[in-house]
């Protein structure tokens, strides 16, 4: 395959994955704004998506391809830019769409965390097809695609309690995985520099998750709930549905 067909077929693939995420926004064009009654189970369980997508998705792989240190240590990193981050936005006036202050943070918050969480699922790509491995390239785009889907809900979910439009909501759910077509291509034609990032990268993205559901989404739903029993059994369920997703999407790169 010469380089102009690899940068192609590399690209198409990843914007596959990425207009996917928009999928999960999907649902919200014919559901009306959520009632304040489901406004802090829909925070609740899209917190538990976004950690079990960390655990299953991210650690694990990230894991299993660079081992607990490198992982850790993304880990910590993601963590840390999102304290700084939620330090510095804390004390700055936020405007978003219609959302002002602490709404217009946590919302900021979740787009940036999955935005940055499709960096190393971009590089995966790249790597994959760049490796020359034609075969698993394919079916792992296409498991990233399936996958992207219930994260498009994940983003879309806390968006629509906060009164988006059902079209926001697909837009910020593409918007999020836009990351893996523009790295995938330089992934492909560079595999030797953008692999050792890959197990890095996933534990980066997992301490970001971890931080922002900690951070903002678990207080949020119990807030909104009035009940913190009802706000953990939303975390647990959205937790549950999103692994027992991964049970069909087991196909990690091996590169």
């Amino acid at each position: 395959m010469s380089t102009a067909e690899l940068t192609l077929v590399t690209f198409l693939g990843a914007l596959a994955t990425a207009l996917a995420t928009g999928l999960g926004g999907v649902p919200f064009l014919f559901v009306p704004r959520l009632p304040q009654s489901l406004l802090g189970l829909a925070w609740g369980f899209s917190g538990g998506m976004m950690l079990s997508a960390s655990v299953f998705n991210l650690v694990s792989a990230g894991v299993q391809l660079g081992g607990y240190n490198v992982v850790a240590l993304g880990i910590a990193l993601g963590a840390l830019l999102f304290w700084l981050a939620e330090r510095r936005m804390g004390h700055t006036h936020l405007d978003f769409y219609h959302l002002q202050g602490a709404s217009a943070r946590r919302v900021l918050f979740v787009i940036g965390t999955m935005t940055i969480h499709s960096f190393s699922e971009g590089i995966a790509i790249g790597v994959s097809f760049g490796s020359g491995e034609m075969t698993l390239a394919v079916l792992l785009t296409i498991a990233i695609a399936i996958h992207n889907v219930p994260e498009g809900l994940t983003v879309s979910l806390p968006l629509r309690a906060e009164g988006f439009s059902g079209w926001s909501c697909i837009w910020w759910s593409i918007f999020t995985s836009l990351p893996q077509p523009l790295l995938a291509v330089p992934a492909a034609l560079a595999v030797a520099f953008f692999r050792p990032l890959v197990p890095i990268g996933f534990g980066f993205a997992a301490g970001a998750m971890g931080f922002l559901v900690v951070s903002e989404m678990i207080p949020e739903a119990v807030e909104h709930s009035g009940n913190r029993a009802n706000a953990a059994a939303a975390v647990i369920v959205g937790f549950l549905a999103m692994m027992l997703l991964q049970n069909v999407l087991q196909l990690r790169p091996s590169f």
